[in-house]
């Protein structure tokens, strides 16, 4: 049987996260330099080869300060760990449209295993005759995990910043 590649369409994908912030609100952020590809056997996608990588330096929250400080040894470190990878272990179909997708996410050093909620969103050609698809993903995964450990307390209690990160995926892909 053939394998299809697909590579993600960058103007069309968004890697986003949410952080709560002093416990109450949430400032949103995403990676803007990324590329995924997903290698399938069939048009259902089941056990495909999923691989990711993102530039920590691409990171954008809409405050130039903030994103520097993600930047720095007190989060990310670009420096020294450039970059984000996830690689997929499996890929399973759970219901019509619906997948669960686990994987390693290595990041800041350290490599862990993650579970995203997938939803399929379909397969069309665009206007130009190319062939396209796309998912939405989500999920959690605590901070802590990675070595990602600065925080502040607040006077009134609690902290600055959650541990808990929540993962916003949109992607849409190109059939090579």
């Amino acid at each position: 049987m053939s394998t299809t590649k697909w590579v993600t369409d960058p103007t069309h994908s968004e890697i986003g996260f949410k952080v709560k912030h002093m416990m109450f609100t949430n400032v949103s952020g995403k990676f803007s330099k990324f590329d995924a590809t997903i290698e399938s056997e069939n048009n259902d996608f089941e056990n495909s080869k999923i691989e990711f990588t993102g530039a920590i330096d691409s990171i954008t929250t809409g405050n130039a300060d903030r994103d520097t400080h993600l930047l720095s040894p007190d989060f990310f470190d670009a420096a020294q760990f450039p970059e984000i990878k996830f690689s997929a272990t499996s890929f399973t179909k759970i219901n019509e449209g619906e997948y669960e997708l686990v994987g390693d996410l290595t990041l800041h050093g350290v490599t862990k295993s993650i579970n995203l909620a997938a939803e399929y969103g379909g397969l069309m050609k665009d206007p130009w005759g190319n062939t396209k698809m796309a998912f939405s993903l989500e999920g959690k995964i605590n901070r802590k995990d990675w070595g990602l450990n600065w925080n502040s307390a607040l006077e009134t209690g609690g902290v600055l910043v959650s541990e808990e990160v929540r993962l916003n995926i949109e992607l849409q892909f190109l059939q090579q």
